[in-house]
């Protein structure tokens, strides 16, 4: 049930949600939005619906309007800023993030948007140092088996210098010695799983740069899990029905940056 309702004391008769409706099954029907319930499996539930009634007349899923926050504007210099001082940071200071803090930010960047909306991106986050250290120790170790046996796959064996690195002077090349770390996956049979966690990645990283939060993404710690140490990623609990997105390391910074680079023209082909 889509629980769809209609406030008749606010409704305007004004016809944006039935416009606005991606999967076109919203009528005006006596002049008020309806849904027939035969056409209520054919609902996106993006809330197209709840988020364009200018009048806050209508609710859905059991979602009421006056629980979502107003849209006002974002300032583009400000945005721009922040995507141009973007960074990805290799330098963390050892300390965990406020629980809160990290809590928000994996909730604001899971409104990024998904293929069909079907909204299955996981996040999997190592919410602690000390958990992330453990899991840098068990990934280590299976390296430097690797490694000692000679098993590393061709293409590969720069990683035994990240463990000789790790042993020898305590250089965390996978992490960058950040407090926590993420992995995105979604189901492989979802429409697109792999753009589905990328997306959720860049939003949780603009977020997290506006709010201090320095993060990198993660490509090495991602070939480790996946490919090279794979009980890791049973460690993790990533389903084994999910595609490993990727991954991000995050963490307050023990630098910082005092103004943007400067990248070349942008490369634009026009039709």
């Amino acid at each position: 049930m889509l629980d769809f309702n209609i406030d008749t004391q606010k409704c305007t008769s004004c016809g944006h949600c039935a416009a606005d409706c991606p999967a076109r099954i919203i009528s005006m029907t006596d002049g008020l939005p309806a849904i027939a319930p035969e056409k209520e499996a054919s609902c996106y539930r993006c809330q197209h619906c709840l988020a364009i009634c200018p009048t806050a007349a209508l609710s859905i899923l059991g979602l009421k309007p006056e629980a979502s926050l107003p849209v006002a504007g974002v300032d583009p210099d400000q945005l721009e800023l922040l995507i141009k001082e973007r960074r990805s940071v290799r330098h963390y200071r050892d300390e965990n993030l406020e629980p809160a803090l990290l809590q928000h930010l994996l909730e604001v960047a899971w409104y990024a948007p998904t293929g069909v909306n079907s909204r299955q991106v996981r996040f999997t986050v190592v919410d602690d140092r000390v958990k992330l250290a453990a899991l840098r120790s068990q990934i280590m170790e299976g390296l430097g088996r690797l490694v000692r046996e000679e098993a590393l796959p061709e293409g590969l064996g720069f990683f035994a210098d990240f463990v000789r690195l790790w042993e020898e002077k305590g250089v965390d090349t996978l992490f960058r010695g950040a407090p926590h770390f993420l992995v995105a996956s979604a189901p492989q049979d979802t429409p697109c799983p792999l753009p589905d966690c990328l997306i959720a990645l860049s939003y949780f990283e603009l977020f997290a740069q506006a709010n201090g939060v320095g993060t990198v993404w993660d490509g090495l710690a991602k070939i480790a899990i996946e490919t090279l140490v794979p009980e890791a990623r049973h460690a993790l609990g990533i389903p084994d029905d999910h595609l490993f997105g990727y991954a991000m390391a995050f963490g307050r910074p023990a630098i910082s940056y005092a103004r943007t680079v400067q990248h070349g023209p942008a490369l634009i082909h026009r039709i």
